[in-house]
């Protein structure tokens, strides 16, 4: 087991069964009062985030050290794999073999001639009335060859998502009433600018996570989860996945398309999402390693912030009565009072990953987020990193707010809260040429 102790010096890189101290002082991020969310308390004061020691990616469940990427790939990686659906997110089911594709809108020209558009119907099942998913996708207009694309996955219809108004209407759920409603009728998340990823060379696609399966309690009748239901079985069983495991897996089914458009290089799709969608990503790109590039926003606990901290938002947050336990597997819930007993940390989802590029972009007010816990685990998954190759130092202090590491395994925080800011999107657009 590795060692991570905190109130001790800067960091030291040792050999990977020697200790790995922390800074004593935290500059960026300021110490903030105590709080409770659904009666549990929430600390804020970094001197009192606790003492606790991390799994080590590198040493296999035997105790052997892991000390080649032969020996990764073919035992470690599928171990913590195996662990983190077990434990966390859930067992997700195959591409399902009666999945169709509908390209009902197959080469408008878009956005004042710079994209050509498509719009694509996903069928999860032979049953057209079915679970299924709308993705929208944006190409450069006239590109010679092939092209990268940006996979976003939204809170909000398609046609919600982007100022086009060649969009077909898309519908929202209504967690309240539950059901489902015009996206128009909704408040808005925000628009992606998708002409600066065109001009730059890269398709851009999306899709509304809501299409796959619902986000709240009880919405599994209504969603894809239900087509893999036990006969007679209301909820899956507690090693089966939770709706995060759910919008993934639609993630991968927007890639099954995309890799028959021959105007697209499905070797080189990145994908993003923010918050809750942020962990989605996470173990999108964990689990599919067709995936070339993740770029996660603001995915805190459940996805990069270490859960053995005890900062900000906790696996006990996570899973409290009403909140969300429908998002995981079953199992994640009797960690809330146990984390020193959860057989993974965030840094073993990271390390899932490796060696593709991975951003991880948080803001420094985002205290429920714990953006120090993100790069904590940013440094503990690293040796996978240099394992594989990709043999960039993280630094020993994390960066100020506005510094971006472009490292493969990079890290970004903004001077705000939740979520991203349009400054946000230009760095990722930079990673994304810088690797892809």
């Amino acid at each position: 087991m590795w060692s991570i102790i905190t109130g001790m010096s800067r960091f030291a890189w040792l050999p990977l069964l020697m200790l790995l101290s922390l800074p004593p002082a935290f500059p960026q991020i300021v110490d903030s009062p105590a709080a409770a969310v659904a009666n549990i308390p929430v600390n804020y004061t970094e001197s009192l985030a606790g003492n606790y020691k991390l799994p080590d990616p590198l040493v296999l469940t035997n105790g052997e050290k892991v000390k080649d990427p032969k020996t990764w790939f073919a035992k470690r990686r599928p171990e913590i794999l195996r662990l983190v659906e077990e434990s966390q997110f859930g067992r997700s089911p195959a591409k399902p073999a009666k999945m169709s594709f509908d390209v009902f809108d197959k080469a408008s020209a878009a956005l004042d001639g710079k994209a050509t558009r498509r719009q694509v119907t996903i069928y999860f099942t032979a049953d057209k009335h079915g679970p299924k998913m709308d993705l929208l996708l944006y190409l450069p207009a006239g590109a010679p060859k092939p092209v990268p694309v940006l996979l976003n996955i939204s809170f909000t219809a398609n046609s919600s998502g982007v100022a086009d108004p060649g969009i077909r209407p898309g519908e929202v759920w209504n967690a309240k009433e539950k059901k489902r409603q015009p996206a128009a009728s909704s408040r808005s998340f925000g628009r992606l600018n998708v002409s600066k990823f065109l001009d730059a060379g890269f398709g851009v696609a999306t899709f509304y996570y809501g299409d796959v399966d619902p986000d709240f309690l009880g919405g599994i009748p209504d969603g894809i989860r239900s087509a893999y239901m036990k006969p007679g079985a209301e909820e899956p069983e507690p090693g089966e996945w939770g709706a995060i495991a759910a919008w993934a897996w639609g993630a991968s089914r927007a890639l099954d398309y995309l890799e028959t458009d021959t105007a697209v290089d499905a070797k080189r799709v990145a994908i993003t999402g923010v918050s809750r969608l942020g962990k989605t990503v996470l173990w999108a790109g964990a689990r599919d390693t067709r995936f070339a590039m993740v770029i996660a926003s603001c995915s805190g606990e459940g996805g990069a912030a270490l859960s053995r901290r005890n900062y900000g938002e906790t696996i006990a947050h996570l899973v409290a009565p009403g909140r969300y336990p429908y998002q995981f597997a079953g199992n994640y819930a009797k960690y809330g009072p146990h984390v020193d007993e959860f057989p993974v940390d965030s840094h073993m989802l990271l390390s899932l990953i490796a060696p593709r590029p991975l951003l991880l972009q948080t803001g420094n007010t985002d205290k429920w987020s714990d953006p120090y816990g993100e790069f904590l685990a940013a440094v503990a998954a690293a040796p996978v990193y240099r394992l594989l190759g990709r043999k960039e130092q993280l630094p020993d202090k994390m960066p100020p707010p506005g510094v971006p590491l472009l490292n493969p395994l990079g890290f970004l925080m903004h001077d705000g809260g939740h979520g991203t800011i349009p400054a946000d999107w230009d760095v990722f657009l930079e990673f994304m040429k810088k690797y892809l």
